[in-house]
């Protein structure tokens, strides 16, 4: 069975509890409260045969690159958004990417899933859930 593709431009429309899960990764008040307000987009590259994907998060504050390939652990670098370097991997979970970062915070990882032409993300740290859904462009 082939996995779907994730590829494309999404923008986004819904978050949830994103204030205490910032908290729980030590981003500071005023810091949490800009990046509260930003609508990111992701822009996806993904090749279903190689396994390898780039997800961009573009913002009018700052932006993210994550480049990395389905199964194969790489370290992170996570100095924009937090400061910190960790082990990270992203696998399948069914049609679901699931990530596990390991580091110096604890549950600390994300799962993305499409639903028709919506892209979620879950992303999960020390026992605290937020959530974005991005509709496709």
């Amino acid at each position: 069975m082939s996995k779907p593709d994730y590829s494309g431009t999404f923008n986004m429309v819904e978050q949830t509890n994103m204030d205490s899960y910032l908290g729980a990764l030590d981003i500071n008040f005023a810091l949490r409260k800009i990046v509260c307000l930003l609508s990111p987009t992701k822009e996806i590259t993904h090749d279903p045969a190689t396994g390898a994907m780039r997800i961009r998060t573009l913002t009018t504050f700052k932006n993210f690159n994550m480049d990395f390939t389905i199964g194969k652990e790489f370290t992170e670098d996570l100095g924009p958004v937090d400061g910190r370097t960790c082990q990270t991997t992203v696998n399948w979970e069914g049609d679901k990417l699931l990530c596990v970062q390991k580091g110096e915070k604890e549950g600390r990882g994300w799962t993305h899933w499409l639903e028709g032409d919506k892209l979620h993300l879950e992303m999960r740290v020390q026992g605290i859930t937020a959530k974005q859904v991005f509709k496709k462009a």
